[in-house]
């Protein structure tokens, strides 16, 4: 059987599809439930060979923080390594029929206009499943009633404490933006066969590349 999704139909009910995945998400590495981060937690673990002998904030934002740790490394010499900790994020990969949704807005911290999935930052008690619904819901206005975890990573990690998880939502139903003031953004969409090539025209994020690629890998996309 070839690894291409689209080679063959696929006749299994979307519940059986859900509950398959399901199932191998909460009996491998990944949780929905994240482990909580604000972007103001300080306390991440680390290994006895990798001691931190000072750890030292240096600003806070209110939705992160950046500071340095002082490692002692094996042989015994120490260095500073600079890091920024930001909350945990959720993205969405939304299928509705043939096309994938996706939201467009302008970066100012790059300057520039990215074509993105719908993401968002993990409220506190939240999994990500929760949050990768509510946050589909306010960015392009669909409600999904079937949404599964695809995975979770740790991000940039020369230099970011930042967890980020995937969810793979269908069964949508338009019921209408619901955006923060501080939200510009415009839904869009692409044909689902299509996506892959349209996300790695320049400018290209990580977050949306991620999230087609485990989406392609599960045969959802």
């Amino acid at each position: 059987m070839s690894d291409d999704p689209h080679d063959t139909p696929d006749d299994t009910p979307d519940a059986d599809r859900a509950a398959d995945r399901t199932d191998a998400t909460t009996d491998g590495w990944t949780s929905d439930e994240p482990d909580f981060d604000d972007g103001r937690r300080h306390d991440w673990p680390g290994e006895p060979d990798w001691p931190v002998r000072e750890s030292v904030v240096e600003y806070e934002t209110g939705w992160q923080t950046a500071g340095y740790d002082l490692v002692e490394h094996p042989d015994g010499s120490t260095k500073k390594y600079y890091w920024a900790e930001l909350a945990t994020a959720v993205v969405v990969v939304a299928r509705a029929d043939d096309r994938l949704l996706m939201v467009e807005q302008y970066r100012p911290t790059v300057r520039n206009t990215q074509l993105e999935l719908p993401a968002g930052i993990v409220d506190a008690g939240e999994s990500y499943t929760e949050a990768g619904r509510r946050e589909l819901r306010e960015e392009t206005g669909f409600a999904a009633s079937s949404v599964s975890l695809l995975g979770e990573v740790q991000c940039t990690t020369g230099l970011l404490r930042h967890t980020r998880g995937f969810v793979f939502c269908e069964g949508l139903e338009p019921v209408g933006q619901d955006l923060d003031d501080n939200e510009y953004l415009v839904p869009r969409s692409v044909p689902v066969d299509e996506a892959l090539e349209v996300i790695q025209s320049p400018p290209t994020n990580d977050a949306t590349l991620e999230g087609v690629l485990l989406a392609r890998e599960e045969g959802l996309l």
